[in-house]
């Protein structure tokens, strides 16, 4: 055994032997091992592969994710998972020091880790396009899911996304941690019950200018054609997109800003912003009726999402929604009586007497949630919906996608969401997804 920790699989095997009265020779655990002193025994511990473990640096978003479920005592990580070998050897290293030990398994196809049946849960954090395809994979492999935001490339593979976690019950837990914010919570609460009136105007402002990790004479070498790093496997970073030459600044972190596998600042920031905006309205299960928009897609570099963006949703609840770039960062919510802002760091209202406003008990009190992981792992073991399951992330990122989609096309254009399809119009229609390069499929 290495480590201080027996494993699930060793622990059962020990108490069976014990159970049977078979010992031959003692056996001396440690009293955390057992669950005692306040520590969870193996046998409850939950296990868990990472699935994506890079970022722009050594604490990108995957070793972000993968160090924040590290911290936790009721669960361990046993294995991790990336195409480029620099980051999953990294990211082994990280769990194997946390854990003092050797027994961090490594693999550069997701479908290897998914095949695993000890494994109970898997985080997610990979670019968007690749989203839904391991997303499925894991839900078929009744693996329960933590994945990063946006929930999907396009509406039509969220949707799937959807189907497949309802079709094989597993647990699905968006990284939108503001769904796990007190003061997101209270400001919605605010909102809902009324305290600035008739809400007419919601105003949610997002990253405006494609933020390219770096810049001048680097960002031009990185955007020409050059050798694959040893370590990285292109082919499948790629996937399902497009076949295109390897380029530096089109992967990792970069990916946010190409069209190909990314909706830029709008889908990034949408899973936050525009969701907090339907938290707040009582929309989270619907959307706009009509989009709208404008803005600036760059012809001139491999960074080709929209900067310079406005598009504005029309509610059948009746309000609007506007998204801009321009905006300060958050979500303001404008009613009859008063505003309210918020912010993953802000909360402010006018009157300013508002935020001293107590919710009531006959109120209505909205999903209560103060650590995003934590409430994931809690309902792994309860089997109860997260905080931001994959059917609200749906609605949340559709916004966006819907904006990005108004925004091409330079019009109005008109949306059913219960049936999640465009009104009479199949030009709208045929920008709502894109065929999978081969052999990759939903």
């Amino acid at each position: 055994m290495k480590g201080p920790d027996l494993s699930r699989r060793r622990f059962l095997k020990c108490a069976a032997a014990a159970a049977s009265g078979v010992a031959a020779f003692p056996y001396f655990v440690r009293s955390s091992a057992l669950g005692k002193a306040g520590t969870v025994a193996p046998s409850n511990r939950i296990t868990l592969g990472s699935i994506g473990v890079g970022g722009k640096r050594p604490g990108g978003q995957g070793t972000v994710d993968l160090t924040g479920f590290l911290g936790r005592d009721n669960v361990r990580v046993v294995a991790v998972c990336d195409v480029d070998r620099v980051h999953c050897n990294r990211a082994r290293d990280i769990v194997n020091e946390k854990y003092g030990s050797k027994d961090c398994s490594t693999y550069s196809d997701f479908r290897q880790l998914l095949g695993r049946g000890d494994i109970d849960a898997v985080s997610i954090v990979v670019p968007d396009h690749w989203h839904a395809i391991i997303g499925i994979a894991a839900a078929k492999a009744g693996k329960d899911i933590f994945s990063q935001k946006p929930l999907a490339y396009s509406i039509p593979e969220g949707r799937a996304i959807c189907d497949a976690v309802e079709r094989y019950g597993v647990i699905w837990q968006t990284g939108n941690s503001m769904r796990s914010s007190r003061n997101v919570r209270f400001a919605c609460e605010l909102v809902r019950n009324g305290r600035i009136g008739k809400v007419h105007t919601v105003k949610v402002g997002l990253p405006n200018l494609n933020n390219i990790a770096d810049n001048g004479d680097r960002i031009s070498r990185e955007t020409q054609p050059a050798a694959v790093p040893d370590g990285l496997d292109y082919d499948m970073w790629l996937g399902p997109a497009p076949w295109t030459a390897y380029s530096p600044g089109r992967c990792h972190w970069n990916f946010r800003w190409v069209n190909d596998y990314s909706g830029g600042q709008i889908t990034d920031w949408a899973g936050h912003y525009c969701d907090v905006a339907q938290w707040g309205m009582g929309t989270d299960l619907t959307g706009p009726i009509e989009i709208e928009g404008k803005g600036v897609f760059p012809t001139d570099s491999l960074f080709d999402t929209v900067e310079n963006y406005r598009f504005d949703c029309r509610y059948a609840e009746g309000f609007t929604m506007i998204v801009a770039g321009p905006f300060k960062d958050g979500v303001r919510f404008e009613g009859s009586e008063g505003w309210i802002y918020v912010s993953h760091r802000e909360l402010e209202a006018q009157p300013k007497s508002i935020l001293k406003s107590v919710i009531g008990t006959d109120e209505i009190r909205l999903y209560k949630s103060d650590d995003h992981k934590g409430n994931f792992l809690d309902c792994i073991r309860t089997r109860s919906e997260a905080a931001s399951p994959a059917k609200i992330a749906q609605r949340s990122v559709s916004v966006g996608h819907l904006g990005l989609i108004a925004i091409r096309l330079g019009r109005k254009v008109k949306w059913n969401p219960e049936k999640e399809q465009f009104v009479d119009d199949s030009e709208a229609d045929r920008l709502l997804s894109r065929p999978m390069r081969s052999p990759w499929h939903l």
